[in-house]
């Protein structure tokens, strides 16, 4: 189904910007684009890993707190 919708002449001009920057075909494939890349989530799972070699769980968490900061 196709649709047409009205926009002004600044938001006209930002679309054909988008198009060119992302070098797409189409107007609805910059807008796809740019929605995608704004709602994707990306999972942070073993990001800490990555970082902190083989370093345990302990030895991360050893000195986060002081003893004075215990209540």
């Amino acid at each position: 189904m196709v649709t047409t919708i009205q926009v002004n002449d600044r938001t006209l001009e930002l679309l054909k910007r988008l198009k060119d920057e992302l070098k797409t075909q189409s107007y609805e494939e910059a807008i796809n684009q740019v929605i995608l890349d704004r709602t994707k989530k990306e999972s942070l799972g073993g990001f800490l890993g990555k970082r902190l070699g083989k370093r345990s769980t302990k030895e991360i968490l050893k000195d986060l707190r002081d003893k004075n900061d215990r209540f």
